[in-house]
């Protein structure tokens, strides 16, 4: 029975196959550009705005379970259009579906938000996210819709890297203090997903750290973990910049959490142990193959 991650070269994507593979999942994977590095992957080219490659890649892996991580930013052909086009072929063959969403899909009005929470989205980004969440559902009434928010890894995610560019001097920019996130660690979110995957879960999911803290204090926790001296990251406040977006968006995540083996730990305990030790997926439940 085969597993099909959609957007496996991604960073979620990548961590998904490498989890699956690992636990002895017969797992396919999907690319846009060119394959990624997981062994034993099989690697299936595919475009989700293209409705023929989709059906195609779907009939050729017959797949038991889809997981779309993918991501197209802001472009809605592929962040928007994309999901929706998925969950109606997925649905058509009777095929389980997971699609990873963002707290994006929120304003910040009104943290903070549970999985009842409706998207109000404010930037183009979280229109993108946010519109398929209906669609799915209605399209695929079996669907889970997993929300997330910012992910962290040891070392390898785009947030990691602005911290080390910033402290380098390499990158211009600052990191807000009145935005304010529950980051998770890669290895957790993928681990839950698995879990969800095996589970009769059906709806929307919350998979987010506990700890609620800003794009700043995210940074210097980074920084400290990876011998950066904090004194060289610029602060700054949203409010006073030109970049639109949702300041306090606090994922809720006790009710799904409570369904779950996998601990979701919070960026203050994850980021105080260092890449690659033990703590580091502590707890994790995993899914039965």
């Amino acid at each position: 029975m085969t597993v099909l991650i959609i957007g496996a070269t991604g960073f979620l994507g990548s961590e998904l196959v490498r989890q699956g593979r690992s636990a002895g999942r017969a797992t396919d994977a999907t690319f846009h550009s060119r394959p990624g590095n997981v062994p034993s992957a099989l690697w299936h080219h595919l475009d989700l705005r293209d409705p023929q490659q989709l059906d195609a890649v779907l009939d050729a892996v017959v797949p038991v379970l889809v997981i779309n991580a993918s991501s197209g930013e802001a472009d809605w052909a592929t962040t928007a259009d994309g999901p929706v086009r998925l969950a109606a072929a997925t649905a058509r063959r009777g095929i389980r579906l997971m699609h990873v969403s963002s707290d994006s899909v929120f304003s910040g009005a009104d943290s903070p938000y549970n999985e009842t929470a409706l998207p109000d989205p404010v930037t183009p980004y979280g229109g993108a996210k946010a519109a398929p969440e209906t669609t799915v559902r209605l399209l695929h009434s079996d669907a889970v819709i997993a929300r997330t928010s910012l992910i962290i890894g040891d070392g390898g995610s785009s947030h990691e890297r602005v911290v080390h560019e910033l402290a380098a001097g390499t990158r211009k920019g600052f990191l807000f203090r009145d935005d304010v996130r529950c980051p998770v660690h890669i290895a957790d979110l993928a681990a839950a997903l698995w879990e969800l995957a095996a589970s009769d879960a059906t709806g929307v999911s919350h998979l987010a750290g506990p700890d609620a803290v800003s794009r700043y204090e995210l940074g210097t926790l980074i920084a400290r973990r990876d011998g950066i001296d904090p004194a060289l990251l610029p602060a700054g406040r949203r409010v006073d910049s030109p970049f639109p977006g949702a300041l306090d968006v606090r994922l809720d995540s006790t009710v799904t959490q409570r369904r779950l083996h996998t601990r979701l730990r919070g960026a203050r305990e994850f980021l105080r142990t260092g890449p690659g030790s033990a703590a580091a997926g502590e707890g994790l439940g995993g899914a039965p193959a």
